[in-house]
């Protein structure tokens, strides 16, 4: 069953899907109506899913509109940076996130359109649906599942799937 058409709800109970409920961690300081950068909160509200990346070295393409973590793939995380909240090649001009890391917490992200296209500074460069460094661990804002639970929801969501996040 894909999730054309379908809402994902984050609530305290997980990320509610059409069939399951997924285990998640999110933000150390909860869910914010107003985040702002380094805040580590879950932004609330209607996000949709706009890109997924993955680490060709280490997992098949999981969709056709995936695009791969490269060796010098880096994620803008500096206000200054005119490349501001986009994967960009590292370099060390501006502060940047690299996604090629030696763990497995970045070989699968869905991306959300929180603060984009159009980013705009202090109000958080990121929004990750990733997976979770250790079990049920707080992020920095990110939404954290297992690898299998990741896994199994990238091969069922589309592009333009909805995450609901409400504060409760």
């Amino acid at each position: 069953m894909m999730f054309r058409n379908k809402n994902l709800f984050l609530t305290s109970q997980g990320l509610i899907c059409p069939d399951r409920i997924i285990p998640v961690s999110f933000g150390k300081g909860g869910i914010s109506k107003r985040p702002k950068e380094h805040e580590a909160t879950t932004p609330a509200g209607d996000h949709t899913i706009i890109g997924m990346l993955y680490r060709p070295d280490r997992l098949k393409k999981p969709r056709s509109w995936a695009m791969p973590i490269l060796v010098n793939s880096c994620w803008s995380n500096d206000g200054r940076d005119p490349d501001y909240y986009l994967m960009v090649s590292c370099s060390n001009k501006y502060s940047r996130k690299k996604l090629r890391i030696p763990t497995p917490l970045y070989d699968l992200i869905l991306l959300t359109d929180w603060n984009w296209p159009q980013a705009i500074k202090g109000r958080g460069s990121a929004f990750f649906i990733q997976q979770w460094s250790a079990k049920k661990t707080p992020t920095d804002g990110s939404i954290a599942m297992s690898r299998e639970a990741l896994l199994w929801l990238a091969a069922k969501v589309d592009y333009g799937t909805k995450v609901v996040i409400k504060i409760t």
